[in-house]
């Protein structure tokens, strides 16, 4: 590899962690300004996540046409020109349009650097790489809180929308150090021979896909849910005031950040599969602790918990792709995960914003809970499935 480039993949990554929550931790501010409703920012996202959707499903062709670094460069580039434009909207239907370029640029850098990593790095650099994320992602709601503290929401905007320039100029200066066919995984065996391209029906019925796919279709409605909604939770079912639960709602992310730090070592001794079991434990714990309305600590404490238990679980899916279904078929199937979980995040985390406003924030951890289960159940299923398929 050459010496530069792994901090390269952490800094476009912390590009991509910036904006994810901003929208979900100004939005109890930006709803009145702009005459919409709670449950408006729902489809905000989904508009997102239909961009996110449509660049991971064409990742593979971007990738083979233009290599790593350049999808790279080009998406964070797209999604620092809409970030900068929802700082000069003044109209809902501004910020929709806005979000298609953001959703496709987000989905193009998370497949690709994703399947880069997982291919050519071992696992504590695919659990660093995400802890970078979560790193943007921590800091994107506390730079919205001060920016609405000391001005308005559409500074905060402006501020990351600058940032993302920033790193969009390193990317580019950074292209000479990628080289994606010239560095083969450390493990592969030796062969020049290109893989033959699997049609997505193929990949579904390849063993354990179907249920690998629910997982990551849990996973991110849990997490898009969990984040977007956290602050609109503790105003509306906690009486917390908004400049506070912006800055809470980086509480889950610090949390994932934290923990993904952590899992980088834990990962050299624990199997992917232990890695995931150990996060939803976790998650279970931090739902509970929200769960109970027994003061701020325990919200808090909740909130945190349940990042770290989000932190392992996205990373080592990830990584056990190559070595569950192979090499072969590793970028396709990881574009057709991130599409799957974006799907999760396009219905999951709206539909809670509908409930929200018809029956009451309060459904929060409940809602958490439901869909903690049904990943469970579908990962243990995967487990199985890959037992068999070794014997």
């Amino acid at each position: 590899m050459p010496a530069g480039l792994l901090p390269i993949i952490y800094l476009a990554f912390i590009s991509l962690g910036l904006p994810d929550s901003a929208i979900g931790s100004a939005w109890p501010v930006m709803s009145p300004a702009l005459g919409a409703g709670i449950s408006w920012v729902g489809a905000l996202n989904m508009i997102i996540c239909c961009g996110t959707i449509t660049s991971s499903l064409l990742s593979v062709r971007m990738v083979e046409r233009f290599g790593t670094g350049k999808v790279t460069a080009a998406s964070v580039a797209l999604t620092a020109l809409a970030l900068v434009g929802f700082s000069l909207a003044d109209t809902f239907w501004q910020l929709c349009l806005l979000a298609i370029p953001y959703g496709l640029g987000a989905g193009a850098v998370d497949a690709a650097l994703n399947t880069y990593v997982a291919v050519h790095y071992e696992s504590q650099h695919m659990s660093w790489l995400h802890c970078m994320w979560g790193i943007g992602a921590s800091a994107g709601p506390l730079i919205m809180a001060m920016c609405i503290s000391g001005g308005t929401w559409s500074l905060g905007f402006l501020v990351l929308g600058g940032i993302q320039v920033a790193i969009s100029v390193v990317l580019t200066l950074s292209l000479p150090l990628w080289r994606d066919r010239s560095l083969p995984h450390p493990e592969a065996s030796p062969s020049n021979t290109p893989a033959a391209r699997r049609s997505r029906r193929e990949l579904l019925r390849v063993a354990g896909v179907p249920s690998v796919l629910i997982c990551f279709f849990c996973y991110c409605a849990l997490e898009s849910t969990c984040g977007n909604w956290a602050a609109t939770f503790c105003t509306l079912a906690r009486g917390i005031d908004a400049e506070t639960a912006a800055s809470w709602a980086s509480l889950f992310y610090i949390g994932i950040t934290v923990g993904r730090a952590a899992s980088g070592f834990i990962s050299m001794r624990l199997r992917d599969h232990a890695m995931i079991r150990l996060g939803q434990v976790l998650i279970a714990l931090g739902v509970a602790l929200v769960l109970v309305p027994a003061g701020d600590s325990l919200l808090i404490a909740g909130l945190l918990l349940i990042g770290a238990g989000c932190a392992p679980i996205y990373p080592s899916i990830i990584h056990a792709t190559p070595y569950r279904f192979g090499e072969d078929i590793a970028l396709e199937l990881t574009g057709m995960q991130m599409a799957v979980a974006y799907v999760g995040s396009l219905v999951m985390s709206p539909l809670f914003g509908v409930l929200a406003q018809a029956v009451g924030a309060g459904l929060y951890p409940l809602y958490l809970a439901v869909i903690l289960t049904v990943m469970i159940v579908a990962a243990e299923h995967l487990n199985t499935v890959m037992r068999r398929v070794r014997q």
